[in-house]
């Protein structure tokens, strides 16, 4: 059954308009937990824009004492000081995307093969047991990409889902998008890569999503239900994910 994991960075965002402690990171982590989220993801970005150092940090004392069964993810490119950062807190999984600094969210995937030994050099330094590696993938990588993926040493793939999310409101351009993204998760699938998907991902076209993309393990999910939790509150947008995702 595929699991949601709540990405924060839109909660940390609204919080650093201004200097005060809330919304707190925590506090809503704490909401979405409870209301059936498997996980938390963040994705700490070097100018703190949104989530900051010391975000990770707190996340990771409410996990271990509070949820020690809910996972920690933390996205982020494969700079020296994401790699420290990852090291210091010890997710249970690290996805690997190739934003610039400057970027304002991702927009595309790895060029896996082009990037294949950056890549590799990344996971040797990030693998540790029980820890999961992810690396943001286009909708419609090649199987070269895929094995390219595969040999860096990926554990999973995370499907980007923004161009999709982005034409839903267009038939014919929905099922393009995602008979690429079918296609991408079948042949991942077949060489033995788990699949996690994310990006512009709503109430509105996460079934459809779920019925035809198969063996995706776990959707990560933040600006949209952060939208829709401005309305319903934080735990019944959980809990109407949870519904639109079949569990």
């Amino acid at each position: 059954m595929t699991k949601l994991s709540v990405n924060l960075n839109a909660v940390a965002q609204l919080r650093n308009r201004r200097d005060l402690p809330w919304p707190s990171v925590t506090g809503v982590a704490r909401v979405v937990l409870d209301a059936g989220a498997v996980g938390i993801t963040v994705h700490p970005r070097p100018d703190e824009r949104h989530i900051r150092r010391s975000d990770v940090f707190d996340l990771v004392n409410l996990l271990r004492c509070e949820y020690p069964q809910a996972e920690f993810n933390i996205e982020g490119y494969p700079t020296s000081e994401f790699l420290e950062l990852v090291a210091a807190a010890n997710p249970h999984q690290v996805t690997l995307v190739p934003d610039a600094p400057d970027q304002a969210t991702s927009d595309h995937g790895w060029d896996f093969v082009a990037h294949q030994n950056l890549l590799a050099d990344a996971v040797s330094q990030l693998s540790a047991p029980k820890r999961r590696i992810a690396m943001f993938c286009d909708p419609d990588a090649s199987s070269e990409a895929l094995e390219a993926a595969k040999a860096a040493g990926a554990d999973r793939i995370e499907l980007y889902t923004g161009p999709y999310g982005a034409c839903f409101d267009n038939s014919e351009a929905a099922v393009s998008a995602l008979t690429d993204l079918a296609e991408t998760a079948h042949a991942a699938h077949a060489l033995g890569l788990g699949i996690n998907a994310g990006h512009d991902l709503t109430l509105a076209n996460l079934p459809t999503f779920q019925s035809i993309v198969p063996f995706v393990d776990e959707v990560s999910i933040g600006h949209g239900i952060t939208a829709d939790a401005l309305l319903i509150g934080f735990a019944e947008a959980v809990r109407k994910y949870i519904g639109a995702l079949g569990r």
